[in-house]
């Protein structure tokens, strides 16, 4: 078993705390079987708030159960109790946004598609309907008289 961290980093202008909406938030990762190397072609999907049996073993729930395409073998993956924790970091320094315990399998990329929130630095606005699947995101925050922007996302992972 492995923890692997999840670390952003973003450019924000006048907005912090930028998080996922939601428990039912559709994370997408680049996955690697730890056994063969082989790598998944496509991104993979976890939510979690969806849990799945482990096969072979007593009870064992996950909120990722994946079979390597080339070597067979099962792997999971199911994330930490602890909240995620909203980005606020400055000047695009990477800040952890989560951790899952991995079996077999490791994660290797992340697409931050999906609907996000945020607040504005100087108004406590809260901008809930931000869609990163284009890498960026501007608004207004008509409270502040300020334009928001979200730029130069970027992901890391490394053991928890």
């Amino acid at each position: 078993m492995v923890k692997l961290k999840l670390s952003i980093a973003a450019e924000l202008e006048n907005v912090t705390n930028l998080e996922p909406v939601g428990n039912n938030f559709e994370f997408r990762f680049k996955v690697k079987c730890s056994s063969c190397n082989e790598e998944h072609p496509k991104t993979v999907s976890l939510n979690r708030a969806e849990e799945y049996e482990v096969s072979g073993s007593k009870n064992a729930k996950a909120n990722f159960v994946w079979r390597c395409g080339l070597c067979r073998r099962e792997s999971s993956a199911k994330f930490e109790s602890t909240p995620i924790t909203p980005y606020k970091a400055e000047n695009a320094q990477f800040g952890p946004l989560l951790v899952i315990e991995c079996r077999g399998l490791e994660f290797i990329g992340f697409d931050p598609e999906g609907t996000w929130k945020c607040v504005g630095t100087e108004s406590g606005t809260v901008f809930s309907e931000v869609e990163l699947a284009e890498g960026e995101w501007s608004d207004y925050d008509e409270k502040a008289s300020l334009p928001v922007n979200i730029s130069k996302i970027d992901s890391k992972w490394e053991r928890a």
